[in-house]
């Protein structure tokens, strides 16, 4: 059995959360000994799509039409897609009713959790949906002291520095502006946010918020995931306050390094997730601070340690492992309908 890897436009989004997704399937399947290929001019039996574009859909209507097994990957939902770039709010029921006919197409839909899997249940997907993990490589995010003294010698950070760091997509719904809002009351503390997204992409206070100019605040733009492994590993605090997900990479690849993480206290992490066990919720922006202030005081404990308890599960070899199974079961019903047409 041979796998089609499929996402339109990777290029374009290689930076983004859907990106390392797909760039951890690959590690994944070849952990499992899948074999697969990212050219759709090569032969296959099973597809697995991560876009909705026009594309994607196209490719998932030729396969369907050549009898080969379909899983369409649900990485979005029209939850994360409001509150992003210009204009998002008002085309997300466009958008949604789109990415959910290609979601249809699917004999199989992986959903990352629970919380994204029971929303395309919500929005009326009646197709068998899987829940997998977009994973962790356990291998590559692993402390290192050195690592994390030479991040706070590039960003200009003293050993005695309090240091909050960030991930993410200049985008609302990420949480940016409570980032610079805890800035602004946490002056005696460094905030750092890693990420980019162009700047006529997303509204004016989005804009605002970016171009603020704080002494202890810093956005140095989109880095490679080995300055992203330094600075989890030189940070105090990693904070993801992030108000919608449907899973989250850089807080697994935080939770792998051990950090102790302060996230925002929303549906999608309750029941894996447990408060002051794993990592600490916030409801809003003053139990951010006391949470982060009570981190950096000692006088909240550290929860790395179990944080990664929650990493280990979703490793690449584990996700690796699921997805065979899926692949393997969609080929069969595949061979199953060619031998009933037949």
């Amino acid at each position: 059995m041979k796998v089609l890897l499929y996402a339109e436009g990777l290029r374009l989004i290689a930076k983004s959360g859907m990106g390392k997704a797909i760039q951890h399937q690959a590690k994944a399947l070849a952990s499992a000994g899948v074999d697969f290929t990212f050219d759709p001019k090569d032969d296959y039996d099973v597809v697995h799509i991560n876009t909705y574009g026009p594309a994607s859909f196209l490719l998932a209507n030729k396969a369907a039409r050549l009898g080969k097994g379909i899983v369409y990957h649900a990485h979005s939902s029209v939850e994360d897609i409001r509150n992003s770039f210009l204009f998002s709010n008002q085309f997300a029921p466009l958008i949604s009713r789109w990415m959910l006919r290609c979601y249809r197409l699917g004999d199989r839909i992986i959903a990352p959790t629970p919380y994204a899997r029971d929303l395309l249940v919500k929005c009326g997907i009646r197709n068998p949906v899987s829940v997998v993990s977009n994973g962790i490589d356990l291998d590559w995010f692993r402390q290192a002291p050195s690592d994390g003294t030479a991040f706070r010698r590039k960003y200009g950070y003293h050993a005695h520095d309090r240091v909050v760091v960030a991930i993410g997509l200049y985008i609302e719904r990420k949480g940016i502006l409570d980032f610079v809002s805890l800035a602004r009351r946490m002056p005696d503390t460094q905030f750092i946010w890693f990420g980019s997204t162009p700047l006529f992409m997303v509204p004016a206070r989005v804009r605002e918020a970016v171009t603020t100019e704080l002494p202890n605040l810093k956005f140095p733009g989109y880095v490679g995931r080995d300055e992203i492994r330094a600075a989890l590993s030189g940070a105090d605090v990693f904070l993801f306050p992030t108000k919608e997900e449907t899973e989250g990479i850089v807080l697994l690849e935080a939770l792998a390094m051990r950090q102790t993480v302060v996230i925002r206290d929303i549906p999608i992490y309750e029941g894996w997730l447990e408060d002051g066990v794993h990592l600490y919720k916030a409801a809003d922006i003053d139990a951010f601070e006391t949470r982060i202030r009570g981190v950096l005081d000692g006088t909240l404990p550290r929860t790395g340690e179990d944080g990664y308890a929650v990493a280990e599960v979703r490793s690449l070899e584990a996700v690796g492992r699921q997805l065979a199974g899926i692949y393997e079961a969609v080929d069969q019903q595949r061979e199953i309908r060619r031998t009933v047409a037949g």
